[in-house]
C-alpha cells in the first residue's frame, strides 16, 4: 500500500516518461514551425496572425509551452541535485527556476490568446 508521504513524491519512471513525452511535443512543434518557414515564401505579420489565429495552433502552442515548463522543471531538478549540494541554496534556485518557467507559460498564454 502506498503511504501518503510516498504519493507526494515523484518517481524515476514518471520523470522519464514526462521528459520523453514533453520532448516529443517540443520536437513536433519545432518541426512544424521549421516546415512553415521553409514552405512560406514570405512571412508577413498578416500570415503570422493567420497561423496563430486557429484554435488548433493555439492549443498546440499552449501544449508546447506547458511541455517546456515540465521539461525545465524536471531537467533542472536533476542537474541541481547533482551539482548543488546545499539544500537551502538548491531549494531557492529550484523555486526561482520554477517561477521563471511558470511566468514563461503565463506570458505565452496572454500573448497567444491575444491574437
Amino acid at each position: 500500500m502506498v503511504t501518503g508521504q510516498a504519493s507526494l513524491k515523484r518517481n524515476g519512471i514518471q520523470d522519464f516518461v514526462t521528459i520523453r513525452a514533453t520532448a516529443i511535443i517540443m520536437t513536433a512543434f519545432s518541426l512544424f514551425m521549421g516546415w512553415f518557414f521553409i514552405c512560406t515564401p514570405e512571412v508577413t505579420y498578416a500570415i503570422w496572425i493567420e497561423l496563430f489565429s486557429g484554435l488548433a495552433m493555439k492549443v498546440f502552442t499552449f501544449m508546447t509551452l506547458v511541455s517546456i515548463m515540465f521539461h525545465v522543471r524536471i531537467g533542472m531538478w536533476q542537474v541541481l541535485t547533482d551539482y548543488v549540494k546545499a539544500p537551502g541554496l538548491r531549494a531557492f534556485v529550484q523555486f526561482i527556476l520554477n517561477l521563471i518557467a511558470f511566468v514563461y507559460v503565463v506570458v505565452g498564454l496572454f500573448v497567444l490568446w491575444g491574437v
